[in-house]
């Protein structure tokens, strides 16, 4: 029928609008579909890297350390920054990626102050990992043409910039979780 609901998101907005008439509900409409598509992007991103026995966290840690570009070292407290997680996160993650062997923490003679190197192998797991998820990431945004691409990137980065000039800079989670403090500065 014409006027029905197209989708559970539509429901939702239609009925709040019948129940609190004087209530915004274009809001509702939006944040709801922005965070079932967050969810839908995660649900597929972690599978592919569940897949390739990795996760994200040691995705984010490994590219970071790659997109440095040769020697790929950096500081601990730079790789935090470049993560917009915490340091303690960092901490947690370079601890298991040490042991599994894709970077290690060298310090000079004298110096308090690590620094953290991708090791071959977690610079081959890393460009196999961002292969696939450029991949996927492709795949996610097909319904789209190019310049919907184009436009939904650009509304996107509008209301973020919005959204932290006025809330803060956004310290990146996964998707309903507990946020992580940002990092001191």
């Amino acid at each position: 029928m014409a006027g029905e609901p197209v989708d559970q998101v539509d429901a939702i907005t239609a009925a709040w609008a019948r129940e609190r008439p004087n209530m915004p509900t274009d809001g509702i409409a939006l944040v709801s579909r922005t965070w079932r598509l967050a969810k839908l992007f995660g649900e597929q991103r972690r599978r592919v890297l569940a897949e390739a026995g990795a996760d994200q966290a040691t995705l984010d840690l490994l590219s970071v350390l790659r997109r440095a570009g040769a020697p790929y070292e950096l500081a601990p407290g730079e790789i935090a920054r470049r993560s917009m997680v915490t340091a303690g996160a960092i901490s947690q993650r370079l601890t298991r990626a040490e042991r599994d062997g894709l970077v290690e923490r060298t310090r000079e003679p004298g110096s308090r102050y690590a620094t953290v190197r991708l090791l071959p192998t977690g610079h081959e797991l890393v460009d196999r990992l961002v292969g696939r998820i450029a991949d996927l990431d492709t795949d996610l945004v097909a319904g789209l043409t190019p310049a919907q691409r184009g436009e939904f990137d650009d509304l996107l980065r509008v209301l973020i910039d919005d959204l932290e000039r006025r809330y803060g800079p956004a310290v990146m989670t996964q998707v309903g979780s507990e946020r992580e403090e940002p990092p001191s500065r």
